[in-house]
């Protein structure tokens, strides 16, 4: 499985970013794709994630309301649209994926066997 992030940059705090990663390697109708972040100097922590069949979404709650995570089918690709950014929002951003991750470790990025080279994200006050 091959995870490639992109659509990083510098935006001032209230714009919108849309992160992009293409997924390849296998068929992922059964896996969980997932963002994570990390500041310098700070933990990773998940964002967001999806399941490939059905589409269920989960969230951080410190993003709800700002960031939406899709996905397309037919492009193998997995979006993170980020609005209202705030300078917290700063970090690289990573997709990951895996298709044994339940509910339970959803949101622990040590369930993913799979990772993306990571985005940087840039939120200027």
């Amino acid at each position: 499985v091959q995870l490639q992030a992109s659509g990083g940059g510098l935006v001032q705090a209230g714009g919108s970013l849309r992160l992009s990663c293409v997924a390849r390697g296998r068929t992922f109708s059964s896996y969980v794709m997932a963002w994570f972040r990390q500041a310098p100097g700070k933990e990773r922590e998940f964002v967001a994630a999806i399941r490939w069949s059905g589409g269920y979404t989960y969230y951080a709650d410190s993003v709800k309301g700002r960031f939406t995570i899709s996905r397309d089918i037919a492009k193998n690709t997995v979006y993170l649209q980020m609005n209202s950014l705030k300078a917290e929002d700063t970090a690289v951003y990573y997709c990951a994926a895996d298709r044994s991750v339940i509910l339970s470790t959803l949101r622990v990025g040590a369930g993913y066997d799979y990772w993306g080279q990571g985005t940087q994200v840039t939120v200027s006050s």
